[in-house]
Formats: C-alpha cells, sequence, structure tokens
C-alpha cells in the first residue's frame, strides 16, 4: 500500500536526476572502462537499445518509489538495504555473465549513486 503522505515529486525527480546520473556515468565518466569490461564496441555504443532505456527508467521509479515509501515510514535503513542489495544482485548478474570486475564495479556504484540521489532528493523536496 502507498502512504498517502508519499513525496511523489521527490520520487519523480529521484528518477529523472538518477537518470542523468547515469547518462554522465556511463557516457562519459567510466563509458570506456565500462565498455572494454563489457565487451562493448564502440559501434555498440552508439546505438541506445530502447528496451533497456525503459527498462533503467522503471527500475529508477521503483527504486525510488522504495526509497519514498521508506521515506514516509522513517526506515532510512530499509531503502539502504533495499539500495545495496539491488547493487550486490545487479553485480552477481555481471560476475555471472563474465563481465569484468571493473565493469561490475561501475554497475554496482551506478546504483549506489542513484540510491544516494533519490535519498537526497527525498530531503530537498
Amino acid at each position: 500500500m502507498i502512504p498517502e503522505t508519499l513525496n511523489w515529486l521527490a520520487v519523480i525527480v529521484g528518477t529523472i536526476v538518477a537518470f542523468l546520473a547515469g547518462w554522465i556515468w556511463y557516457g562519459k565518466l567510466f563509458r570506456e572502462a565500462w565498455m572494454v569490461g563489457s565487451r562493448l564496441t564502440e559501434a555498440d555504443g552508439q546505438e541506445m537499445p530502447k528496451l533497456a532505456m525503459i527498462a533503467q527508467v522503471v527500475g529508477l521509479f521503483l527504486l525510488s518509489l522504495v526509497v519514498g515509501i521508506t521515506a514516509t515510514t522513517d526506515a532510512l535503513f530499509t531503502a539502504i538495504f533495499a539500495i545495496l542489495a539491488t547493487a550486490v544482485l545487479v553485480a552477481s548478474g555481471h560476475l555471472f555473465s563474465k563481465k569484468s570486475t571493473t565493469a561490475v564495479m561501475i554497475d554496482a556504484g551506478y546504483i549506489v549513486v542513484a540510491g544516494i540521489i533519490m535519498i537526497i532528493c527525498q530531503g530537498i523536496f
């Protein structure tokens, strides 16, 4: 059940800012290392798969929603554990697919950064 006091503005802004952070994270900061570690070529990096982008937005929204719900119940540690659990599960999946340790850390790190952004948005809005 979604609490009536849920801060929808913070959930939406958290989703958008985390998505934009992903653009910087993967497109600027760690592009080369991530692509090499993920076994992608420059040609692969030129195409943005629509389904992957949609899944990214949906996943970020759901994580932001979890953070928002926990904010209404003063359960910050629940949000932190959910963020960390998501990061570890992403990392384990990538390890099974034999991505490099660097790519795994970049992907897991992004989840943590996105979660931090979402928590900050709950505090600001």
